[in-house]
């Protein structure tokens, strides 16, 4: 099948693309402000709840470990029409759910195949320009990480006044939607490679061993991303408390505070794209320890909350933007599996950081949560600050050798 490859992105189809990222991802993340909810409707604690957001992560790991590369042999149009009405086959099943377990099964469902908002990203990379790449990602990235942080406010409500299922139905019939929408507009295109799936995994792997950038990056996605998951898979639990006391409606608003940092985040592509990619990152992993100092007094301060919400969901998009940007100067034949490789490790980060919020949270509170973000974020500073010692020209890539 003929490549598209030349083909350039016009606006609408960015926006189309970028709607269907983040609808895609938004199906993993309706549940965040409603676990409260769900752990006494089913009569379950909050550390089982706290499972579903792990659940949901671990199966979306495993769709880019073994779905992901899948869009290196085949047709990609009818590959992402097809994940994403599986995707919407999963919420059903959620909806409709008689008991916890069913929960669980259409969460995994769900979870393993929204990973088509994986597909998208590194689809549009493809198509479009070169000097246009960074910033193409940063619109694809922000509409991920919107449709992250906006789904807890649309569930929040949907929560409040229809019930919590009510989420999953509607986001099931945005799923069929948009998965219609796609297959309507969407350009076909098959890549040149010829390779068995089986190959195609293990050399997925062997890119860590030949990739050092793909070791860096991908290390530090899972820490942010582990952090990310840490802030809020644990809010809904302060916030539902004391001293706020917050119906599911208004702990979903916050969500609303992290969107306007991804929406800051996007503005990074031009500086990506003008060769700022290590400034960039610096720059980000210094503010994500930053924003957990006035996370750290928040149970006292609802300004002291927002505050570090928004700093902490800025620095957390900048720098995922950064990392795919990076990765897909590689190589354009192996984009798919860097990215692949990339999000697997970002999402098991994920997952992480759920198990851990809840377990630390169950334990000692909020203090607890917050030293695990300082100690992360610190974690951070140090990869970033070896690999530049190393070798400070070691995170550029061919195609952006002057990146600083």
């Amino acid at each position: 099948m003929k490549s598209v490859t030349n083909t350039r992105l016009h606006p609408g189809l960015i926006i189309l693309m970028s709607l269907a990222t983040g609808i895609s991802v938004a199906s993993n993340y309706y549940v965040q402000p409603l676990l409260h909810t769900i752990a006494a409707y089913f009569r379950i604690t909050n550390s089982t709840a706290g499972l579903i957001v792990t659940s949901a992560q671990i199966a979306f790991a495993l769709g880019l470990m073994l779905l992901v590369p899948l869009a290196d042999l085949i047709e990609r149009k009818k590959l992402i029409v097809v994940m994403t009405l599986l995707a919407g086959a999963g919420m059903l099943v959620t909806a409709a759910a008689p008991s916890i377990i069913f929960v669980f099964i259409g969460t995994t469902v769900t979870g393993m195949f929204s990973v088509v908002a994986q597909i998208l990203v590194p689809y549009a990379a493809t198509l479009a320009q070169p000097e246009e790449r960074g910033k193409i990602v940063g619109h694809m990235m922000s509409g991920l990480l919107l449709g992250i942080l906006l789904a807890r406010t649309v569930s929040g409500y949907c929560s409040t006044w229809f019930g919590w299922q009510s989420i999953y139905w509607l986001g099931a019939g945005m799923m069929f939607i948009t998965g219609a929408v796609l297959g309507r507009n969407l350009p076909r295109y098959h890549s040149s490679i010829k390779i068995s799936y089986p190959s195609l995994l293990k050399s997925t792997l062997t890119l860590f061993i030949d990739e050092r950038v793909l070791r860096i990056r991908a290390l530090l996605g899972a820490i942010i991303f582990c952090i990310f998951s840490i802030l809020w898979t644990s809010i809904s639990f302060l916030l539902a408390n004391a001293p706020f006391n917050y119906s599911d409606g208004t702990i979903g608003l916050f969500g609303l505070v992290g969107a306007a940092g991804a929406l800051a985040a996007s503005r990074v592509g031009k500086l990506i794209d003008s060769g700022k990619t290590n400034l960039v990152t610096s720059l980000c992993i210094g503010l994500l320890l930053f924003s957990w100092f006035p996370l750290a007094v928040s149970k006292s301060s609802l300004l002291a909350l927002i505050i570090g919400i928004l700093l902490l969901d800025l620095a957390v998009q900048a720098l995922h933007i950064t990392n795919l940007s990076v990765l897909n100067h590689l190589s354009a034949e192996s984009r798919n599996r860097l990215t692949s490789g990339y999000m697997t490790c970002y999402f098991a980060g994920g997952a992480c950081g759920s198990v851990l919020s809840t377990v630390l949270f169950d334990y000692a509170g909020w203090l607890a949560v917050s030293l695990c973000g300082v100690t992360l974020s610190l974690v951070g500073v140090i990869v970033w600050w070896l690999s530049q010692r190393d070798n400070s020209s070691s995170t550029s890539t061919p195609a952006q050798g002057h990146h600083k």
